[in-house]
């Protein structure tokens, strides 16, 4: 074995293979020249990536690993971590991004040739690069930079990395294969990063408006300096010199601008102290103690006041004013606690006094992490020495646009509505200095208003309430659809049991059935925005998510960006199972809904149409019996391994006439779902409206007035 071979884990093979688990299991049991572990535990081995491509090769089982997925498995597999690699194949795209034929040449050395030539090279890409202002002028200290140019030791168990990273490149191009290395990156290690999600990060850019100078001073993996593709000098600072390195080798590769990227606390070590940027974005750490109070308490940047030691978010406010110009933007995610605590209360008056801050919108739930909270964006502006403050300040409330509460959480925000009432309320009242009052939406409040005790700036306590949506007559027209629902769950009603012999049908399973031909099962999660346009027409792909299967709703997804890749779509007749949370649910897709993309956490079962029913097929896999003995339990979570569950061997005439049964059981499901939320928005309109003064509650209630609560519990006054 080659000595930095990359190793993978049974699941890794499982996915390589297209199998389960328990099929790798079964491999290395019966198959005596199953390559042997080279690394791991007893529980958790490894394998040498090449050994077990060329067995499933053999068996018949693997035509050819995809180039992505081999070079994924070198970069998750490295000596030196994910990190490590993930700079060097980096620097290795710049390099053949800014000087081919170099590349060309060392690509035709050994390896231990080509790890001794490369640094020298690299060092020079990199100074080019990293060494320059937005005007293309080498910048002083050039040589701080945080992407620092790994040795020839360093670099030889990259080699063979580098090399299909070349490979890939030639295909996809320098930047999208670094996104989709990240992308994957991330992906595989969801706790250890707090990301700036797409639509947060095109919000605050929008917001921003255009700048050639940008600063993010606590930049993560660079989502929001990339959000602003028109600058020409971008700035990054973090704390961690991993995300410090990879934004910057993200935004070389994205584009021409000048980028300085630094690894320190911005804080306490600023790396631009001299900047005056035209624009701040930033997504700062939240409820941080340790951010050197005691420390910077006579530091020059609190012109607005020395922060409590609970509040962090106002030392970050403060940081990014003292780095624009006058009249530069800054935006901030901040934590909905910002606006209101206590401690704060005297920097938030003394921000809005001097005219620094600008709005504050209120994000539905699930719009950035932490994903259970709805974070706030705060829009600054530093005054310049004759600016006179604006006498109001906007609030928007985006928990009031069409779509952001109903079916609220994270992937499922109607970003593009979220977008435009934002940037609607923004334009206007930054033209104007006002704006028309919207309710449950946006206002702007006098500043005067706001300078009280608390200093209270969250939108919802200083918006009025919405209009009951579409007034009387909607709701009217609500408890109509209500009515005609109810009577057709009453009439799609199933019918008495009848007790039935004992049953001892010959069972099969998923797996077996699967190994067999008798159906096709594909795991969903995959495929990115471009991967589904060019398989495709080109119209937007919608996504299959899990929360739309447990709900029995339309697919409302979205795939994300990204280098091609193509997702699994759904078919009329296919069934689609979710794999987490223990519960008993199998969806049949109909004509209405097949072309979709599958989401994560589903596993997509197509049936051959000569040996399955799919109603029958899906319902069998809906039994309590048949869930619980397929289902593993970890810790916090139930997983269910679809390729256990068992289904009865029956001929295609029973399969339909149990799969009529079914059908006719989904169809009753549908209509009582459809009634709960029709009662739910009838409901929550009548509140509304009577708390609001729309509606008045003399009108008839259907109960006798004489005995009515509300009648006794206000006796007429004495004349």
């Amino acid at each position: 074995m080659p000595e930095h071979a990359a190793e993978v884990t049974a699941a890794t093979i499982a996915r390589l293979a297209g199998v389960g688990r328990a099929a790798v299991s079964n491999w290395r049991r019966r198959h005596a020249d199953f390559p042997k572990p080279v690394g791991g535990t007893d529980t958790s081995p490894s394998f040498a990536l090449h050994e077990v491509e060329q067995w499933l090769r053999e068996q018949g089982k693997l035509g050819e690993v995809p180039l992505r997925e081999r070079i994924w498995q070198q970069l998750s597999g490295h000596p030196a971590g994910a990190v490590a690699a993930l700079v060097h194949s980096g620097c290795a795209l710049l390099l053949l991004r800014q000087r081919p034929a170099a590349w060309a040449e060392l690509s035709t050395l050994d390896d231990a040739r080509l790890a001794r030539r490369l640094p020298a090279l690299l060092d020079e890409v990199l100074d080019e690069r990293f060494g320059q202002d937005g005007a293309g002028h080498r910048a002083p200290g050039v040589h701080n930079r945080s992407v620092n140019t790994p040795g020839a030791a360093d670099l030889v168990p990259s080699v063979p990395l580098l090399r299909g990273i070349a490979e890939l490149a030639a295909e996809t191009g320098h930047r999208d294969a670094f996104e989709f290395l990240l992308g994957r990156h991330l992906d595989a290690n969801p706790r250890q990063y707090t990301l700036t999600p797409q639509g947060p990060a095109e919000l605050m850019a929008a917001l921003a408006g255009p700048a050639a100078t940008v600063l993010d001073p606590a930049c993560g993996t660079g989502t929001l300096l990339g959000a602003l593709p028109a600058a020409t000098a971008l700035h990054g600072q973090d704390a961690d010199p991993d995300l410090a390195a990879l934004t910057g080798l993200r935004i070389a590769l994205a584009g021409p601008a000048g980028i300085r990227t630094a690894a320190a606390d911005s804080l306490r070590a600023d790396a631009f102290p001299e900047l005056a940027a035209d624009a701040v974005l930033c997504h700062p750490p939240f409820n941080e103690r340790a951010w050197g109070h005691d420390e910077l308490a006579y530091d020059p940047r609190w012109e607005y006041g020395l922060p409590a030691r609970t509040e962090s978010e106002l030392a970050w406010v403060q940081h990014a004013l003292a780095r624009l110009r006058e009249g530069g933007t800054a935006v901030l995610l901040m934590p909905p606690a910002a606006a209101s605590r206590r401690s704060g209360r005297r920097i938030r008056a003394d921000l809005l006094r001097r005219g620094a801050l600008r709005a504050v919108v209120a994000l539905p739930p699930g719009a950035a992490p932490p994903y259970g909270i709805p974070l706030h964006l705060w829009v600054l502006r530093r005054p310049g020495a004759t600016t006179r403050p604006p006498a109001e300040l906007l609030l928007v409330d985006t928990a009031g646009v069409e779509g952001a509460a109903a079916d609220g959480g994270r992937d499922r925000l109607p970003w593009p509505a979220l977008r435009s009432a934002v940037l609607d309320a923004w334009t206007a009242f930054d033209r104007d200095g006002t704006v028309t009052e919207q309710p449950g939406v946006s206002r702007s409040v006098p500043v005067i208003e706001l300078l009280d005790d608390d200093v209270d700036l969250a939108p919802a306590r200083h918006l009025p309430p919405p209009a009951t949506e579409g007034g009387a007559a909607a709701l009217d027209a609500v408890r109509e659809r209500l009515d005609a629902t109810l009577s057709r769950a009453a009439h799609l009603a199933p019918p008495p049991a009848v007790p039935a012999p004992s049953a001892r049908w010959p069972l099969t399973t998923v797996g077996e059935l699967a190994r067999a031909g008798g159906l096709l099962l594909r795991p969903g999660g995959a495929g990115t925005a471009s991967g589904a346009a060019a398989a495709g027409d080109g119209a937007p792909v919608p996504v299959l998510t899990e929360h739309d299967v447990l709900a029995g709703t339309a697919p409302s997804g979205a795939l994300p960006e990204g280098p091609a890749e193509e997702p699994v779509l759904t078919r009329t007749g296919d069934v689609v199972v979710p794999v987490l949370g223990g519960g008993a649910i199998a969806r049949v897709v109909d004509d209405a809904h097949a072309g979709a993309a599958l989401g994560r956490n589903l596993h997509l079962l197509r049936p051959e149409p000569g040996a399955l029913d799919p109603w029958f097929l899906a319902g069998f896999l809906r039994g309590t019996a048949n869930n619980r003995q397929a289902s593993s339990h970890a810790t916090t979570a139930t997983r269910l391994d679809v390729r256990r569950l068992q289904l009865p061997r029956l001929p295609l005439a029973d399969q339909r006439r149990y799969g009529e049964r079914f059908r006719a059981l989904a169809a009753f499901e549908d209509a009582l779902r459809l009634a709960g939320r029709l009662g739910e928005q009838l409901v929550r309109g009548l509140h509304d409206g009577l708390t609001d003064g729309t509606f008045d509650p003399a009108a008839d209630t259907g109960t006798d007035p004489a005995t009515d609560l509300g009648s006794r519990a206000r006796p007429a006054r004495p004349r």
